[in-house]
């Protein structure tokens, strides 16, 4: 698949170097605010549209922007767009809004955003950056959103609130705790290396290993800066 097209952004985004299965990152949102789908699936989209406009302006004015001030101007595009957003969300989806509470202006210092923006939006195109954002946006709402379904099925027997479980199912409470997150993403993640599926444990040739200090695939970005 060639680097930077759509196609391959997306992939690598979903899959390849999902940014909370692969990369384990984004943990603090990823483990709060997944006691429903419907917040994983909020949570998700909102840094998805930021990830989305803030790769796209980072990288239009990635020439104009001074290398020792790059990361204040970052946050500021990155801060700019969760103001935008935030106030969408309070008001038309204010039910969202008020679950996932300080947890939106939090995206401000989502390490997925920042470093998205460091490692790629900065030295590519406009347009690969804005699929590049596209693709770690949905691999992180796609993560955020089976935690989510699984904890709310287990701790409540439903899932995007309808009833799934019959009445006699007895709820793990746990599940809607935060032990439970930790719980369901260690799961999660011996399933995929059970399965040789991308992971932040599975050293595999294909996909990402999650170490990134001794990557040899420079494509990313990540493993070039750690031989300097």
């Amino acid at each position: 698949m060639k680097e930077n097209t759509p196609s391959e952004r997306l992939y690598n985004g979903i899959l390849k170097e999902n940014p909370t299965f692969v990369l384990m990152l984004g943990m603090c949102p990823t483990l709060a605010v997944t006691t429903s789908a419907i917040n994983g699936v909020g949570m998700g989209l909102s840094t998805c549209a930021v990830l989305m406009m803030s790769n796209l302006i980072i990288s239009l004015l990635r020439k104009f922007i001074p290398d020792r001030v790059r990361m204040p101007a970052y946050i500021v595009v990155v801060a700019s767009f969760v103001t935008l957003v935030e106030m969408l969300m309070q008001a038309y989806v204010r039910p969202i809004y008020t679950a996932l509470g300080l947890y939106i202006p939090l995206i401000v210092v989502n390490c997925i955003i920042l470093g998205r923006a460091e490692s790629y939006a900065s030295k590519n195109p406009p347009l690969a950056s804005f699929f590049d954002g596209l693709g770690m946006g949905l691999g992180f709402t796609l993560a955020l959103t089976i935690i989510g379904a699984v904890r709310e099925l287990l701790g409540a027997g439903e899932i995007f609130g309808l009833r799934v479980m019959p009445e006699s199912f007895e709820p793990v409470s746990i599940m809607v705790m935060a032990p439970g997150a930790f719980l369901v993403l260690a799961v999660l993640t011996a399933l995929q290396n059970r399965f040789h599926a991308p992971s932040a444990t599975n050293h595999g040739d294909r996909f990402c290993s999650g170490n990134c200090a001794g990557c040899m695939d420079k494509s990313c970005g990540i493993g070039e800066r750690s031989e300097k």
